[in-house]
Formats: structure tokens, sequence, C-alpha cells
């Protein structure tokens, strides 16, 4: 999914570093209200661990392989506006590492980053709305949101491609390819991420934010006198 330089051409390329800047501005002012003392440290630890996971590839057939985009695991354990700005922290990195070009920055951040985190994000609000506030949904949700995500971004990056791709590539072939790859890869994005997910549920479910409105507040009861 990492979009190198010269991909796309210079306005759709300005375009989603515009969008990617109103994005990730308005992403710092909603992680206020997500961070406090307790969850800065987390999401330092969800961008390194999407940071080393992005380097392991998975195969998903046809000679074909995929990695973690993390948009959907970094929401549910951050929230979706930190969640935001780690995938963006990480891509960023990556840049050094010739993961991704440099002018295709706002591309990158549009697609895995905004997309991804809006889609997977909005999935499982979705199904934990619908679904009883259990652990074991949260980890169902988690798994859905991220499955989606993925061919959620590659529609995207079709959409751009046909607006202003550089490639002598048919718009039917890149289609095809992108989805249907992806349409996999979103497979092990969901299983990484629900496996993540229900792992720290089970340990810390204080520190996930997707089960903050599943968590039962404490009752505190009073003794009962005698001859009450």
């Amino acid at each position: 999914m990492h979009v190198p330089d010269g991909f796309f051409d210079a306005p759709v390329s300005v375009g989603a570093g515009v969008v990617a800047a109103a994005g990730l501005g308005l992403c710092l002012r909603g992680a206020r209200r997500e961070l406090d003392d307790r969850t800065a440290p987390l999401a330092g630890l969800v961008a390194a661990f999407v940071f080393a996971a992005q380097m392991i590839n998975f195969p998903v057939g046809a000679g074909t392989s995929g990695h973690l985009m993390g948009g959907a695991l970094a929401a549910v354990l951050v929230g979706p506006y930190t969640g935001v700005l780690c995938i963006a922290v990480v891509l960023l990195v990556q840049i050094l590492f010739a993961d991704g070009g440099i002018t295709a920055y706002g591309i990158n951040v549009t697609l895995m980053a905004l997309v991804g985190v809006l889609v997977g994000y909005g999935v499982f609000r979705l199904v934990t709305a619908v679904l009883p506030k259990r652990r074991s949904t949260v980890t169902a949700a988690s798994f859905l949101g991220a499955a989606l995500s993925v061919p959620a971004s590659a529609l995207v990056f079709v959409g751009l491609f046909a607006i202003g791709g550089t490639a002598d590539l048919s718009l039917g072939a890149v289609a095809a390819a992108m989805v249907g790859v992806h349409l996999l890869i979103g497979l092990g994005e969901g299983l990484i991420t629900a496996v993540t997910v229900g792992g720290v549920a089970a340990v810390r479910p204080d520190l996930v934010y997707g089960l903050r409105d599943a968590r039962q507040p404490l009752e505190i009861r009073k003794p009962q006198t005698a001859g009450a």
C-alpha cells in the first residue's frame, strides 16, 4: 500500500497532502481528549508495534504478500484521533527506509492513516453499538473493522489513480489487482488486530480505548444494619 514517489501526478499529490495536513491538524486537537498520563505511553508503544509489524510481510497467494496497516488496531487501543497520529508518525519514519516516497507522504497518510482509521474505527463502533458490550464483542468488532479498512483504502487508491495516476496501466487492471489482493490482506489485518486487541483486553482492559463504554461502573453498597 505504500505509494512511492512519482506514482501520482503533482495535483493529486498536493491535494492529498492538503487533506492529510487538515486531517492531522484535526487529530492533534482531538488527541488531547484521548490522551492522559496513563494512555500517552501506550500510544508510543502502539506506534512502535505497528512500525515493527509493518516490516513483516505475510503471503496472500500468487506470489503476493501483505503487511499490517494498523489503523484500526491503533484506533481501538488508543482512540481514533491518536491512532491517526500514530500511523502518520510510522509512515514518516518509514520514508527513511525507502518505504513510501517523500512526495507521496500525503497520499500514504490519507490512505493508511485517515481512511484506515475512519473505516476501521467506524465499523468497530457500529458493531459494538449493535451487539452486547462484552470483551468478545470488542475482539470481533476489531477483526471486522480492520478487515474492511484495508480494501476501503485500496478503493480510495484506485479512485486517486483514476484522477492522476502516472503508471501506464489500465484502471480496470489496477482496480482488480488492488481490491482483490487487499481483500485477502484485510483478513490478515483483521486477524492480527483481533489477536492483539483481545490479548491486551484480557490483561489490561483499562488500557483499551474501545472498551471504555463496555466497562461497568463501580457500585458501592452500604452495609446493612442489624434489624434493617
